[in-house]
């Protein structure tokens, strides 16, 4: 299949990269050239506009946006409004929120356009492993697009979820529960390092070991080793925490629908609360963002 990608950033780019692997063609833009002049170099099809982009397409066109969620998407999916043709089909692989993706949905279907919103994990390993996707949209255009879906996944990786929405509502529930997580492990290895045990006890060495059979085995344990491995004491990091969205949608959801969530909402709450004060569990939690999602960290000041 031939698909035009919108966006060549940390995901963006590494899932070109896959799709080609899989054998589809690809026309990449950017909003920066430089980054689809080297996607060329790799058999890609640099576009330098959303308009070329769409010419550079066979009908039904087919584009993929990979947008920081907000003004971005929705900048280009009114630019792709004008531009694409009836049986056209956009989708939305950003992390959006999903009352966006249903509004999004029935603003290109008045001109006939299809819309799905698939949620993707993997961060910058999906290269390698593959994505997880969350899809929603219509059924018949998922049947459409899923060669797309399983050249990027990794076996049995992708899920057709249901209508516009379905798939970035699984999407920010996932993200939820990552939130709550790396609040556990975090909070666990602040309490080993105030113990009288912190300066003999390798925290690599005991996320290693975790791993091996015990039952909070996991890829995020994986990633806190590789992080302690670099650095046993995160000494080169600050705390400071962020969140980008879905985590306060995952809070926000669970209150409409009256659902308690409270490791999730304390999880979200400790991350603003880290902003204000540099704790060990910070430093777990950032050093596990920067080592699944390539997140920028604040450097901490302690050396």
């Amino acid at each position: 299949m031939k698909i035009g990608m919108i966006g060549l950033g940390r995901m963006g780019m590494n899932m070109v990269r896959r799709l080609l692997q899989g054998g589809h063609e690809v026309v990449a833009y950017n909003r920066s050239p430089e980054k689809a002049e080297e996607i060329a170099k790799e058999g890609a099809v640099a576009a330098f506009s959303v308009s070329d982009l769409a010419e550079k397409l066979p009908a039904p066109r087919v584009a993929w946006t990979m947008l920081p969620a907000g003004a971005a998407v929705e900048d280009h999916l009114l630019q792709l409004k004008e531009i694409l043709s009836p049986e056209d089909i956009v989708i939305d692989g950003g992390n959006t929120y999903f009352k966006d993706d249903i509004r999004r949905a029935e603003m290109l279907g008045e001109k006939g356009i299809g819309f799905m919103d698939v949620g993707v994990s993997g961060g910058i390993w999906g290269l390698k492993v593959g994505y997880c996707l969350m899809i929603g949209g219509p059924e018949e255009t998922y049947r459409y697009l899923e060669p797309v879906f399983k050249s990027l996944a990794p076996k049995e990786g992708y899920l057709y979820c249901g209508p516009n929405g379905a798939g970035h509502f699984v999407k920010m529930i996932h993200n939820g529960i990552e939130y709550g997580m790396m609040q556990a492990y975090g909070e666990g290895f602040q309490i080993l390092e105030a113990s009288p045990y912190a300066k003999t006890i390798n925290y690599a060495q005991v996320a290693h070991l975790w791993n091996q059979g015990s039952v909070v085995r996991s890829w995020l344990l994986e990633l806190a080793e590789a992080a302690f491995s670099k650095d046993g004491k995160l000494a080169d990091i600050s705390g400071y925490v962020e969140d980008s969205g879905e985590g306060r949608w995952t809070v926000n959801q669970a209150i409409e629908t009256g659902v308690p969530a409270p490791v999730i909402t304390l999880s979200l709450m400790n991350r603003f609360r880290s902003r204000d004060k540099d704790s060990f569990s910070d430093r777990v939690v950032a050093a596990l963002r920067r080592e699944f999602g390539g997140h920028a960290v604040v450097t901490s000041e302690k050396k």
